[in-house]
């Protein structure tokens, strides 16, 4: 049985599941009127699937442990993060903001498949879980060691660069300015750029299976969600109508994704 028939019960359930708690956090939106609950849902729908994944899987146990814990703490992480920045201050993001403005009245009924859609994402990004956690070759291996180390270096980095960012936000020096310390001197986003590094620990645990290709989905998807759809694209728009020019010199001079060292501006 390949990898994708003997996960199939669970990418279905893990769908019901995902449409359940994704409803239920739509009504929490009505009464909020803020619909950024739902990063909350679709972070620990894919934490709760990779933890599901290492249960459920026929893979070496602790292999499959490695997997569940991985994606257990880089979830528990990101809901935090994001109940901290974005919930408990009680402003709406500008993206769902302009949602709402869009739709008007109808904006409750459309959240509502917008919500619900997320249960598909929630499906899609826990595919790369499945080939390692079905992995059977016993004991550790170099691409073990690989992911896990790879792993570290994401979720590092990841809050280092919120760190860094928190502290700048909380100097009142620093208000209308451009945050250029530390990682943000190297990348304009380097928060999503180990984001995205993250997903590599599942292609590195999955190699040598026959399903490997499953695991690249979370390095594309991801990519395609930060740099063309919902990320980048977004938070630059918003950082250019806020700090305008200083913030075209952060663009001319600083790389958007890979952290990098600093070019000359441009003329």
């Amino acid at each position: 049985m390949n990898t994708l028939a003997h996960f199939a019960p669970l990418l279905l359930y893990g769908f019901f599941g995902a449409f359940i708690l994704f409803s239920l956090l739509w009504i929490v939106q009505v009464v909020r009127k803020d619909a950024g609950v739902v990063d909350i849902g679709w972070t620990a729908g894919v934490g709760i699937m990779a933890v599901a994944a290492g249960i459920f899987g026929e893979g070496w146990l602790p292999r499959r442990g490695i997997i569940a814990a991985m994606g257990a703490i880089w979830a528990v992480r990101l809901v935090a993060y994001i109940i901290k920045d974005r919930i408990i201050p009680k402003h709406e993001d500008a993206r769902y903001r302009r949602l709402r403005a869009h739709w008007g009245r109808k904006a409750n009924a459309w959240f509502y498949l917008f919500f619900t859609s997320q249960s598909l994402l929630v499906v899609l990004f826990a595919l790369p879980f499945l080939p390692g956690a079905n992995k059977t070759e016993p004991g550790f291996t170099l691409f073990d060691v690989l992911a896990v180390l790879t792993w570290l270096t994401s979720m590092s980095g990841e809050w280092l660069a919120d760190y860094q960012l928190a502290r700048f936000r909380n100097n009142p020096l620093n208000k209308g300015k451009v945050c250029s310390d530390g990682l943000w001197n190297w990348s304009r986003h380097p928060n999503y750029f180990f984001e995205w590094l993250h997903w590599f620990a599942y292609v590195f645990i999955a190699i040598g299976t026959g399903d490997f290709a499953l695991s690249f989905v979370g390095v594309a998807a991801m990519y395609i969600f930060i740099t063309k759809l919902t990320g980048i694209p977004h938070v630059e728009r918003e950082a250019l109508a806020k700090r305008g020019e200083a913030y075209k010199h952060y663009q001319q001079t600083t790389s958007a994704f890979i952290p990098w060292p600093k070019k000359k501006k441009t003329v």
